[in-house]
């Protein structure tokens, strides 16, 4: 497995190349703020072809060189369906102050001339790669998990966008962002994978699913049980509404 990896713009979100060996073909994963040189370097330097370009989900700081760089290399985009709505609205999903903090990044939209939808648990036939897609919804509605499947001595890897970081987890104060379902979704979709299973996040150093499960302060038990409450208690308030 070849994995480069770089922090792109002024929010430093990371930039994965993923490819099964160097000199293959490869995805490019969150092309961020100002991405393209360093994507195009990287693959120039290691022989990589990208045959496509996904997002661990909408936000700006992870999208915005998504229309640039499947042009510059003719693929297309993908993305899950809830976040879609980014790519023609950058700032939708932005606060104020994230607004200002990526003033004169491209808003005027993203979407590339092809765009496909990735589902939940699809296992897309993406350079050869043993990819499947987790979705946990939380950060956004549409915030996905990349796992990579181990081999041999190699362990599992999970590219986690922005929903779960070494020592903390995403935000969930922007549109689309449900704190609850958030820590639901790394207790089930996340600490449920293997021990020494690699977490690469959207931001910051690697870790790993053991690291997290032992120390993360946002994933101890009681705020995982609380989260579950709560999730009830909004399933329940929905169906009443439902009902009304």
């Amino acid at each position: 497995m070849f994995i480069a990896g770089f922090p792109a713009g002024s929010l430093a979100a990371n930039c994965y190349l993923v490819a099964p060996s160097a000199g293959a073909d490869c995805v490019i994963i969150d092309p961020g703020e100002n991405a393209l040189e360093q994507i195009v370097a990287t693959t120039e330097q290691h022989g990589l072809k990208p045959v496509a370009a996904i997002l661990s989900h909408g936000h700006l700081d992870h999208a915005a060189s998504l229309l640039d760089v499947t042009r510059r290399f003719g693929i297309p985009g993908f993305l899950h369906a809830a976040d879609e709505y980014m790519l023609d609205d950058p700032l939708a999903a932005l606060s104020p102050e994230l607004r200002v903090a990526l003033a004169g990044l491209p808003v005027q939209g993203l979407r590339p001339d092809v765009v496909i939808g990735l589902a939940d648990l699809a296992e897309p036939d993406l350079a050869g790669l043993p990819l499947t897609i987790d979705h946990v919804p939380g950060h956004t509605g549409g915030s996905l998990v990349f796992r990579l499947a181990g081999e041999g001595d190699r362990p599992e890897i999970l590219l986690t966008g922005d929903t779960l970081f070494a020592g903390s987890i995403g935000r969930t104060d922007l549109p689309g962002g449900n704190s609850a379902q958030e820590l639901l979704s790394i207790r089930d979709r996340i600490l449920s994978r293997p021990d020494d299973a690699v977490v690469l996040p959207g931001h910051g150093p690697a870790t790993s699913v053991a690291a997290e499960r032992a120390g993360n302060p946002f994933l101890t038990a009681a705020a995982l049980g609380h989260a579950e409450q709560m999730m009830e208690r909004e399933q329940h308030a929905e169906g009443r509404s439902g009902r009304a």
